[in-house]
C-alpha cells in the first residue's frame, strides 16, 4: 500500500515537472520568435477602435490562418470578402464561438442564401470581455461586460457567369456596430453613476466591398468547380463616433480598415492552398504607415466528410500557427480549431474556436444542372445521328434554362454549320444536273 502511494507521488511529481518544462520551453520559444520578428512590429497598431472587426468568426477560417479572401467557399466569406454570397453552393446557417485571448470571447450567428447569380447574407456578432471595477482600497465595486456588437447585411452578384468563364462577382456588406462601455462608480460613494459609460461608448458604421474571379488553370482533374480564385477587397471602410452625451460632443475614431488580395488554388480535389496579403490603412490619417499582414492556409480532405486544416499568419510581430479538424456528421458540419501565437498560453490552453454549419438546399440549382446535362446528352445523340435540326431544338431548350451554357452554344453553331454545308452540297448537285 505504501509502495503504491510512493509510485503515485512520483507520477504526480513527474507530471508537474513535464508541465513546467513545457511552459518553460514555450517561453523560450516565444522569446526566440519575438527576436526574429522584432522588425515587423507595428507601433501604430493601437490607433484604431472596434478591433473585433479583425477577429475571425472562428472555425475553418481561423484554421487556415485567415487566408480566406480568395477562397470564400463557405459562409465565413461574410468576414473576408463581400462578393462571396453569390458563389455559395447552398443556403447555410452557422453558429460560431471563438475563445480569443484570456477571457475575451466572440459569438456569431450567420446565414446566407443564393438565387441563381444573386447572393444575400447577414450576421450578428457579439464580442465581450468581463469588466470588474475596484475602488482605491482594492474592493470590488462593480462588475459587467465590455462588449462590441455588430450587425451586417450582404448582397452580391456574379456577372457573366457561364460554363467556361465563371464570371466576376461583385458584392458589398454594410455594418453597424455598437461599443458598450459599462457604467463606472463614484470614488467617494462607490455608487454606480448612471450613463457614465455612455460617453465612452461608440457607434461604428462601415462597409466592405469585394470582387471575386474564378477560373481554371493548371487543372489536372475533372470537375465543374473552378480550381483557381482571386479575391480583392476593401474592408471596414467607415468611421466610429464616440462621446455621445459628453460636453465635448461627438469625435471620430478610425476603424481597422484594410485592403486585401487573396488567392486560392485547388491543386487536386483533396488539396487546397490559399494565400492572403492585407494592407491596413488609417482612413483618418492616410499618411500613417502600417505594416501589412500575410497569411497562408492548407486544407487536406481525407474523405468527402473529413478534412485537416493548417495555417500561418504574420501580423505585426505575432506569428500565428493554427490547425483544425472539420468533419460532417448527420449533414451538420463541425470545425474545431486551435491557434498558437505570442499572445497565447499553453498552460492553460486558450485561443480555441469551434463552428457548426448547417447546409440546406440549393434552391433547385442541382436539379437544374441535371436537367441541362440530360438535354445536352440528348442533343449529342441527335447530332451523332445527323439529326441536326432536332439537336438544335434540344440545345435551345438548354439556353432557356441557362443562356450562358457554352457547350450548347457551340453545339448549335456546329449543327447549323452542318445544315448549311449540306444545303450547299445539295444546291451544287442540283445545278450540276
Amino acid at each position: 500500500m505504501k509502495l503504491n502511494r510512493v509510485i503515485y507521488i512520483l507520477i504526480l511529481l513527474s507530471a508537474s515537472s513535464i508541465f513546467k518544462l513545457s511552459a518553460l520551453s514555450f517561453t523560450d520559444f516565444s522569446s526566440t520568435l519575438a527576436e526574429i520578428f522584432e522588425g515587423t512590429i507595428d507601433y501604430n497598431e493601437g490607433d484604431t477602435c472596434f478591433r473585433s472587426f479583425m477577429i475571425p468568426f472562428g472555425g475553418r477560417t481561423e484554421s487556415l490562418g485567415d487566408a480566406f479572401t480568395g477562397l470564400c467557399d463557405d459562409i465565413s466569406f461574410l468576414r473576408y470578402n463581400a462578393a462571396g454570397s453569390c458563389i455559395q453552393n447552398k443556403t447555410q446557417l452557422a453558429l460560431y464561438h471563438n475563445s480569443w485571448i484570456a477571457d475575451s470571447k466572440m459569438d456569431t450567428l450567420a446565414c446566407t442564401t443564393r438565387y441563381n447569380h444573386l447572393g444575400l447574407g447577414a450576421y450578428l456578432s457579439a464580442f465581450y470581455v468581463p469588466f470588474t471595477e475596484y475602488n482605491i482600497y482594492g474592493d470590488r465595486v462593480a462588475g459587467n461586460y465590455y462588449s462590441e456588437s455588430t450587425f451586417a447585411a450582404n448582397i452580391s452578384y456574379n456577372f457573366l457567369a457561364g460554363y467556361t468563364f465563371k464570371g466576376f462577382a461583385l458584392g458589398a456588406t454594410v455594418k453597424a456596430a455598437w461599443r458598450n462601455i459599462p457604467n463606472f462608480t463614484d470614488n467617494d460613494t462607490n455608487e454606480v453613476i448612471s450613463w457614465s459609460g455612455f460617453s465612452q461608448s461608440a457607434l461604428g458604421l462601415a462597409a466592405d466591398f469585394g470582387l471575386m474571379l474564378q477560373f481554371n488553370i493548371f487543372k489536372y482533374y475533372a470537375s465543374r468547380e473552378p480550381n483557381f480564385k482571386i479575391g480583392l477587397t476593401a474592408q471596414n471602410m467607415g468611421i466610429a463616433l464616440t462621446g455621445a452625451g459628453s460636453s465635448s460632443g461627438l469625435s471620430p475614431e478610425a476603424l481597422p480598415s484594410y485592403f486585401a488580395l487573396g488567392l486560392s488554388y485547388k491543386v487536386t480535389k483533396p488539396i487546397t492552398i490559399s494565400l492572403d496579403y492585407k494592407q491596413p490603412v488609417n482612413l483618418l490619417d492616410i499618411s500613417t504607415f502600417r505594416i501589412p499582414y500575410i497569411s497562408a492556409g492548407l486544407e487536406v480532405a481525407f474523405t468527402e466528410s473529413a478534412s485537416f486544416i493548417a495555417g500561418f499568419q504574420l501580423k505585426g510581430a505575432h506569428p500565428r500557427i493554427s490547425s483544425g479538424l472539420e468533419f460532417e456528421f448527420s449533414k451538420i458540419i463541425f470545425n474545431f480549431n486551435y491557434t498558437l501565437d505570442l499572445t497565447s498560453s499553453i498552460n492553460p490552453l486558450n485561443k480555441f474556436s469551434l463552428s457548426v454549419r448547417l447546409p440546406f438546399g440549393d434552391n433547385g440549382r442541382a436539379e437544374k444542372t441535371k436537367q441541362i446535362d440530360k438535354l445536352y446528352s440528348m442533343g449529342l445523340e441527335y447530332y451523332s445521328q445527323q439529326k441536326w435540326d432536332e439537336a438544335i431544338a434540344v440545345w435551345k431548350k438548354i439556353l432557356e434554362l441557362d443562356k450562358r451554357y457554352d457547350p450548347a452554344i457551340i453545339g448549335i453553331t456546329s449543327a447549323q454549320y452542318q445544315i448549311d454545308m449540306l444545303r450547299m452540297i445539295q444546291e451544287s448537285l442540283r445545278l450540276d444536273n
